[in-house]
């Protein structure tokens, strides 16, 4: 098995996670990245694999896959233990439900925060624009954290006692949030509880420490507001 990944890709990291929790062995490789050029030179594996061009892509003995959801349902479907998904019906709906709310939409508001680990603008109107964009986007993730935490509620995880995609999904949006000078989580004790719990797991931890070094050979010093 083979995952083509990359330092700061959360999409990628997302399918390293799943693929530690399952216990599955694969050869990582590195597509290479920097902040001011991207993803460049970009991988002919990759290429081949993805008409967008982008990680993560999964090759598990020819059968080449990209996308993180759908890698996760194939490895949910080829390697059911442990299962990263409920069994019931009602309750994967909602796991997948949950998964799709931090790339769809957790998404959409961090991307405005990305700026601030790139190079800086030579415009001025430029830096007031993208930093009056970042401190929109940061009412908006607030916002998020509070649904995260009600979701949670009394739970260990966000689909009930077992960790799921889900967590996975979210965990890596609150992790880039933070990492990009984004709202504290410290106003919502469940949500920054669930994320303590989740960010020590064994599958989660390396990850954590493997982005704090990209950011530390790769990003510039972040344009805090």
């Amino acid at each position: 098995m083979k995952l083509y990944s990359a330092p700061l890709s959360l999409f990628a990291r997302k399918v390293e996670i799943a693929l530690a929790e399952k216990g599955l062995a694969f050869e990582r490789v590195m597509a290479p990245f920097t902040q001011t050029e991207g993803y460049r030179p970009k991988l002919p594996e990759v290429l081949a694999a993805n008409p967008k061009g982008q990680v993560p892509v999964l090759d598990d003995d020819g059968l080449v896959l990209f996308d993180s959801t759908l890698i996760f349902e194939y490895l949910e479907d080829a390697y059911p233990s442990p299962p990263l998904y409920p069994a019931a019906p009602r309750e994967k709906a909602l796991c997948r439900l949950h998964e799709l709310y931090a790339d769809e939409i957790m998404l959409v508001p961090l991307r405005a925060l990305m700026y601030r680990s790139g190079p800086r603008s030579t415009d001025p109107e430029r830096r007031t624009r993208d930093r009056e964009e970042a401190l929109k986007a940061e009412t908006v993730i607030t916002d998020h954290y509070g649904e995260i935490e009600r979701r949670l509620g009394e739970r260990d995880f966000l689909c009930g006692a077992a960790f799921t995609v889900a967590d996975i999904a979210v965990v890596m949006m609150v992790l880039y949030s933070l990492r990009l000078a984004g709202p504290p989580i410290t106003g919502h004790p469940r949500l920054a509880a669930w994320y303590r719990r989740v960010a020590a797991r064994p599958s989660v931890a390396p990850v954590v420490d493997e982005i704090a070094a990209a950011d530390r050979a790769l990003s510039f010093p972040v344009d805090a507001p």
